[in-house]
């Protein structure tokens, strides 16, 4: 090991930077107030007048964090991802032109920095394959603890951008991409102005340090910490836990506000009814008694009169809790605001290396048993094109595409109101092809908080990767709905039914999501790819838009059964 401080860099460090780029192709040149009519128009008014407001917050909501590029908050009135409008910038940045990108982003890490310049001289000049293994390994745990070294550093930002990428990419060479490879990660657009929580690691580790993010679960026993970082992690967990409270009554009070509408509507309207007299004819000037059917209305509104007084008492009790909630999330923002200092992390290096050793294990699992580890991008290992690699655009793409096939995907029911909640989904620098779930849900917040999938950066198929997370994320879902019961009830207890039935072997959440791949992939299609019974469960428990229903029950005589099953039992819903 070299004596040289953390400050400065080894001089070997720039000869293998020039052998490295005498060696490979030349990357540096870049390819180019309403009056109610009826209760018709009423209602009709009333529904755009609520849209606008949706639309407005949305939108309002959007630009904020575009701006801010932070994880979003969870939005309920939110219904489906925003169209993409660019997958890459227009112009490829100079960023990796710069020929100090390996120099500075080794400089200041101190002796992991060395020992990874030392392996990395070592494999890129060995010839004999064995030896080039051993390196490779070794360049693993060496390169993890590089990454450790920068975590802490992520909050600052006047971070080097190297640096950055170094965890974003695992990018330490430029010199290792081809041409066209150095092309679009020049064009990558940097910022997440998606509004979507899907981040890369650097910008991960950065909300985790600023405590915007909690670290993730493990099932190691957590240690507790103390200083202003525990205390920051513990005002987190309780913003976690009234954040959920908070978006569940406001739901629940929107849900109330529109009934009231509703049944207002409707009793104006049996009011304008009975309000309407004929004249009498050879009695001008007088009009006719109530009839029949006027008659009538007075039950009715009376009937209604009760509705609007039930509704209006759990919707006090709704605004009060409302209320509560936003009290308290007013005092625990200034007890945030009061620890919080810029650019300092906000927890302890303890947690942020916990949380490292998190990702690397996500890493693995990625890559699974026997997948390629190695963290270093090199065009050697690297064999995807611009829209297949593993970027925030192209994930958000096929999320979009497979919440279009499965509406109900990223839904959670509470109290018979679905939320949809897209989960936290983690962009690991991979080769490996595996998709998953880490967690379904924040343990102090089962209501409306992010789950927590990983998706590898440069997988065979980016689509099969971002299926096997969500279909586990599926899974997880509904067996931590079901609870002890799961092997009985709903989703799970059908399928593991099944499983059981057929006596198969081996990890039962693996088969449901080869069959979910299945199910998205060739039944959505009409091809017939999946055994009668797990047809059946998914048609129920993973229902495809209705326009898709309809298309399919024209195919075949088989979905057309599966359709007249959901018509029989909405019919005899509450019977």
């Amino acid at each position: 090991m070299s004596d040289t401080s953390d400050d400065e860099i080894d001089p070997s460090i720039a000869a293998l930077l020039q052998e490295t780029e005498d060696s490979l192709p030349d990357s540096s040149r870049a390819a180019p107030k309403f009056e109610v009519v009826n209760a018709e128009e009423a209602k009709t008014q009333v529904k755009k007048q609520f849209a606008a407001q949706k639309e407005t917050k949305i939108d309002n909501k959007k630009l904020g964090e575009a701006v801010t590029d932070k994880v979003p908050e969870v939005d309920l009135s939110v219904k489906a991802f925003r169209p993409i409008e660019k997958y890459f910038e227009d112009t490829p940045g100079k960023m990796f032109d710069d020929p100090g990108y390996y120099k500075n982003c080794l400089t200041g890490e101190g002796q992991a920095s060395q020992r990874l310049h030392q392996l990395l001289v070592k494999y890129l000049n060995c010839t004999d394959k064995k030896d080039r293994t051993v390196y490779r390994q070794q360049i693993v745990t060496a390169y993890w603890e590089f990454l450790r070294s920068l975590a802490p550093k992520m909050i600052n930002p006047r971070i080097a951008d190297c640096k950055k990428m170094a965890m974003r990419y695992g990018v330490v060479l430029p010199s290792l991409f081809s041409p066209e490879q150095k092309d679009f990660f020049s064009r990558a657009i940097v910022k997440n102005v998606t509004g979507e929580p899907v981040l890369y690691v650097d910008e991960w580790m950065r909300e985790v340090a600023a405590g915007r993010l909690t670290l993730s679960a493990t099932d190691e026993v957590p240690q507790k910490s103390k200083g202003p970082g525990a205390e920051a992690q513990r005002i987190q967990q309780l913003k976690s836990k009234n954040s959920g409270k908070l978006q569940s009554i406001e739901s629940l009070v929107t849900v109330k506000e529109s009934e009231r509408v509703n049944v207002e509507i409707e009793v104006r309207d049996r009011v304008e009814q009975l309000c309407e007299h004929q004249p009498i004819y050879g009695l001008e000037g007088h009009t006719m008694a109530y009839t029949d059917i006027q008659k009538r209305l007075f039950a009715e509104i009376t009937t209604r009169f009760r509705q609007l007084q039930k509704i209006d008492r759990e919707l006090s009790q709704y605004l009060k809790e409302f209320e509560e909630a936003k009290g308290i999330a007013s005092t625990l923002e200034s007890k945030e605001s009061e620890l919080q200092i810029d650019d300092q992390p906000q927890v302890g290096k303890e947690e942020l290396m916990q949380e490292m050793t998190t990702v690397r294990q996500m890493a693995k699992m990625t890559c699974g048993r026997q997948g390629n580890q190695f963290p270093i991008f090199t065009r050697e290992f690297f064999h995807c094109m611009d829209k297949g690699t593993g970027f925030r655009e192209n994930v958000i793409r096929e999320l979009a595409w497979i919440e279009s096939v499965d509406p109900q995907c990223f839904c959670r029911i509470h109290k018979n109101v679905p939320h949809r909640i897209v989960p936290y989904t983690l962009l690991i620098p991979s080769y490996g092809d595996l998709g998953f779930c880490w967690e379904p849900f924040d343990r102090f917040n089962r209501i409306t908080s992010r789950g927590r999938i990983v998706i590898p950066m440069y997988p065979r198929d980016l689509r099969t990767a971002c299926l096997m997370a969500v279909g586990d994320l599926r899974w997880q879902v509904a067996k931590e709905k079901a609870s002890f019961d799961w092997m009985t009830d709903g989703l799970t207890g059908h399928y593991y039914q099944y499983f059981d039935e057929h006596k198969m072997k081996g990890d039962v959440k693996a088969y449901f999501i080869e069959d979910y791949i299945l199910w998205m992939t060739k039944e959505s299609q009409g091809t017939q790819k999946l055994d009668k019974e797990v047809r059946a469960i998914f048609w129920r428990y993973l229902p495809f838009p209705q326009e898709t229903k309809e298309k399919l029950k024209k195919m075949s005589l088989i979905y057309q059964e599966l359709f007249q099953r959901d018509v029989n039992r909405s019919m005899s819903d509450g019977y």
